[in-house]
């Protein structure tokens, strides 16, 4: 009792706020020192003097922070320009297992005492009820499955020779494509909660990022395909992944299904119009394939992580604290909310006041932890379909550089791009409004 009388003391002196204050300036000097990736993504000014001397790698920006240790020691190509640490705030967190294809974090548990019940304590998720009925099907060979009709080629697929010089207008074109893509009050809500700063830690969302999603969408082809792959890797960076041969033919049938929607398409007229892939439909599927799907190497370990597994479904880095990397995707992000694996704490500031994310937006920057590992910053395109991204973040790949300013629809994005050697070491967008 002495102790809780004297903590609460402490705290109405400010002594609570002063151990947070030096705690966040140890961080602040510890990131600092450490070789990092940072993207500046915002800029707003802030009106506090004081805030800003303590937080001065966050004047007039905040950044995305990447996975910079396994690039710089495995030989990725380096960035075009300064970049600066940032605290993330990433916490600690002892209890993870993986099991039979599932990440379980052995929580530590409230129970209500004589009625009593947590302050504070978010609602319950909606549990959705995913259509798996027809993954099983995905494991068999690729030519014993029903595909989608392909769609029909026209001039709409034939990139312009605007187009083929000026690869914002070739993006563009994915976003005029993308007859997948989903509308926002049609097919599922968000609620974006209030915003923050990145490096600010309090929660600011009361409940999850989605109110509800269709269970129509998982009976779409391209997603429910999608869907079936996220469960096939073990998400601990280092942990070396082996591929059975029913995952092969669930990567397979993904890469056939897509491959027939209109941006997949496009992307193979616009890259073999530039001499990138061959003109042959089989070749460029498979170069698609070992680009997305074959394993490599990071932190020393081989064959423990591909683009496909760091981009969409996400990686746990254990060497000093954890920090979530990747997860760059919206249906990762929704279906490991709805398990009740991802904690929607706020959505970050953009750079120009005034710009208010709403349950419109689809390019949206919010901070969440991931089994209890903090991601401070992921900007995600949300409701946009499987083979728009996979185009879109092919072809700035193939035709980009690290950065690459383009328009998608009314948002323009930066899509980052970090090659590792003649892969993909990560690719997720920045939003530059």
């Amino acid at each position: 009792m002495e102790g809780l009388i004297k903590g609460l003391v402490d705290v109405a002196l400010g002594g609570g706020r002063d151990r947070e204050d030096r705690e966040e300036e140890q961080r602040s000097r510890d990131e600092r020192s450490r070789s990092s990736w940072a993207e500046v993504v915002s800029g707003d000014q802030d009106r506090d003097d004081q805030e800003r001397r303590r937080h001065s790698q966050h004047n007039n920006q905040w950044s995305v922070q990447e996975e910079s240790q396994f690039w710089q020691d495995e030989g990725s190509r380096p960035s075009r320009r300064p970049q600066k640490a940032v605290d993330e705030g990433h916490e600690k967190n002892e209890g993870f297992n993986w099991n039979q294809n599932n990440w379980n974090r052995e929580e530590k548990r409230e129970d209500n005492n004589d009625g009593w019940d947590t302050v504070g304590r978010k609602p319950p998720r909606r549990q959705q009820k995913i259509q798996k009925e027809q993954w099983n099907g995905y494991k068999k060979p690729p030519n014993e499955q029903e595909y989608s009709n392909d769609v029909q080629i026209d001039d709409t697929l034939e990139p312009s020779e605007e187009e083929l010089a000026d690869l914002s207008q070739g993006c563009y074109r994915f976003w005029e494509l993308d007859s997948n893509r989903l509308v926002p009050g049609k097919d599922y809500e968000i609620d974006c909660g209030d915003g923050k700063k990145a490096y600010q830690k309090d929660d600011m969302a009361q409940g999850s990022l989605f109110s509800w999603l269709s269970d129509d969408i998982f009976r779409k082809p391209t997603y429910s395909r999608f869907c079936s792959l996220l469960d096939n890797y073990n998400p601990n960076a280092g942990h070396k992944e082996v591929v059975t041969s029913e995952e092969k033919q669930e990567q397979a049938a993904f890469i056939e299904e897509i491959s027939r929607t209109a941006p997949i398409k496009y992307l193979h007229k616009y890259l073999s119009a530039k001499g990138i892939v061959s003109w042959n439909y089989q070749d460029f599927k498979r170069t698609i394939s070992s680009l997305w799907f074959d394993l490599y190497g990071r932190g020393g370990t081989s064959s423990c992580s591909s683009a496909f597994e760091h981009v969409f479904v996400g990686e746990i880095k254990q060497a000093g604290e954890q920090e979530v990397s990747g997860f760059h995707n919206w249906l990762q992000f929704y279906l490991e909310e709805a398990k009740g694996n991802v904690d929607y704490q706020g959505y970050i500031f953009p750079r120009r006041r005034g710009q208010i994310p709403d349950s419109e937006t689809q390019l949206l920057t919010v901070q969440f932890e991931w089994n209890g590992i903090l991601k401070s910053v992921s900007t995600t395109l949300v409701g946009v379909s499987p083979e728009f991204e996979i185009a879109l973040y092919t072809l700035c790949f193939f035709v980009g550089g690290e950065d690459n300013y383009v328009q998608l629809g009314p948002y323009p994005v930066n899509i980052k791009c970090y090659r590792f050697g003649d892969r993909i070491g990560s690719v997720f967008p920045i939003a530059e409004n």
